[in-house]
């Protein structure tokens, strides 16, 4: 579907640059995108090397299950019917770290686990395989939310377009995210709530 949206945009600038006289700059300004969009690249792949390094290294050094401990208040708050010792609970607070820390590129292959590990409990607890469980929803909308201290994405970004200052974001970002999240966890606990009666 996507395909066809900007494959539909291109045609449709196109079509706009040779009816006014403007194909010049539409060749211009898609060769300049293009470039920009190379460097764009490689920005956001150093950044994403030196942070999926940083998470490794948090996993080696056991930061990560250190993490994972203290979470378990927080996961029962959350998940109440995800069992302990489900392996769930594991990668469900690695990508919680993993959005706290602004990883969203190593936060997506443990998103990606948690959800099959809620998959398989959602049906080991006689739910059908096409409708998400509770713990899958919430998990959802937690991960969307995603409370991050370090917003490492949009300062890559603000840095590679030339930004004075590309981590004055950090204080918006985390008040930004920081409602978000309670709001989500809000919505969560009321919809519980309603269900429940």
């Amino acid at each position: 579907m996507l395909n066809f949206l900007w494959g539909g945009m291109i045609l449709i600038a196109v079509i706009y640059g040779t009816v006014t006289g403007n194909v010049k700059e539409v060749g211009n300004a898609a060769l300049d995108s293009s470039k920009e969009a190379v460097e764009l690249c490689i920005t956001m792949l150093g950044v994403m090397a030196l942070w999926t390094g940083v998470m490794r290294i948090a996993q080696a050094s056991g930061l990560t299950k250190r993490f994972i401990r203290l979470a378990r208040p927080v996961l029962r708050f959350l998940f109440p019917e995800v069992p302990e010792d489900s392996k769930a609970n594991e990668y469900i607070a690695s990508n919680m770290l993993a959005n706290i820390l602004g990883l969203g590129w190593a936060a997506t292959p443990f998103g990606l686990k948690a959800m099959e590990e809620l998959q398989k409990l959602n049906i080991a607890q006689g739910g059908k395989k096409e409708v998400a469980s509770r713990a899958m929803c919430t998990f959802l909308i937690i991960n969307i939310s995603s409370l991050q201290l370090i917003p490492v994405n949009i300062i890559a970004y603000r840095s590679q377009y030339g930004s004075v200052n590309p981590a004055q974001i950090v204080g918006p970002a985390i008040i930004a995210t920081l409602v978000s999240t309670l709001a989500a966890i809000i919505f969560i606990k009321i919809t519980d709530r309603k269900k429940g009666r």
